[in-house]
């Protein structure tokens, strides 16, 4: 009998415990032979680098039927024939990799309102989305209008429409736990109220920078993203990368929005999916 209230008193402080994640990066897009300085301040003119679209699963452990998606990626037909991606997989095809079906999403945080991390938000019918409200407000009017080339026009309506059917939360700020074990920051100035995550994890916190670092360099070498993608911000840009190193539980745990590399340091299990945690 002891042992039994020993099982259940370790179950109960479990339930109520902090939320770990369990963190998957999913590749659904190749945006091939990018030059490099588009990404990353300065670099040489001659540097090119393909650019990994990405979708991040979350989900908590334990019972929690919650499944989590940070950017939603992109299917209109005229945005997949600017971006030439090769290969390319519809977002709710990718995650089932990742051993999610599109319907089983219950959030999606958008980290901001470019058309490759926003475009697909409206592929997840059971999905509620966070965006920051100064970067909703800044880019889509009342009648969902683009108010910004910053986002495209078939993205601002939709916006718009899925705030209307009540699916949309306009977070109010900085450093905000949203969701148990998910707080999002801003200031990193890739777009007006750009936001990334910090990740509660059995590792200790994960951030989650989206395009706020698009590269591991721009994080590993302190280097800005390029001054066109941070609203010429190089210095808040900056900032909001040794902030991510002080969230962080430690500098391996900070992962860029667009790069590769991710796939090769975390190869497991593989065909485009990352286990992180």
């Amino acid at each position: 009998m002891r042992w039994l209230l020993a099982a259940l008193a370790l179950a109960l402080a479990g339930q109520s415990g902090p939320t770990h994640y369990h963190i998957t990066a999913v590749w659904f897009a190749t945006e091939r032979d990018i030059p490099l300085h588009y990404l990353v301040l300065h670099a040489d003119t001659t540097r090119r680098s393909d650019a990994a679209d990405i979708i991040w699963v979350l989900r908590p452990e334990g019972r929690s039927k919650r499944v989590i998606l940070f950017d939603a990626g992109y299917y209109r037909q005229r945005l997949i024939d600017m971006a030439k991606p090769v290969p390319y997989t519809r977002p709710p095809d990718a995650i089932r990799k990742a051993g999610v079906t599109p319907e089983a999403v219950t959030d999606v945080i958008i980290s901001h309102v470019h058309w490759d991390h926003l475009d697909g938000a409206d592929l997840f019918p059971n999905a509620h989305i966070w965006i920051q409200k100064d970067e909703y407000e800044h880019y889509v009017g009342p009648n969902g209008t683009a108010r910004d080339r910053g986002i495209d026009t078939a993205d601002a309506a939709s916006l718009a429409a899925l705030r209307r059917a009540g699916r949309v939360t306009l977070i109010d700020g900085d450093d905000r736990e949203i969701i148990p074990g998910i707080t999002v920051y801003t200031g990193g100035r890739h777009t007006y109220a750009s936001q990334y995550l910090g990740v509660a994890t059995r590792d200790g916190t994960v951030v989650l920078a989206s395009d706020d670092a698009v590269m591991y360099e721009n994080i590993e070498k302190r280097i800005p993203i390029a001054g066109r993608f941070a609203l010429g911000d190089t210095i808040a840009n900056l900032n909001a990368h040794d902030r991510m190193h002080r969230i962080a539980s430690s500098p391996e745990l900070i992962f860029p929005g667009h790069d590769p590399a991710i796939f090769r340091r975390y190869p497991t299990p593989g065909h485009g999916v990352a286990r992180i945690e």
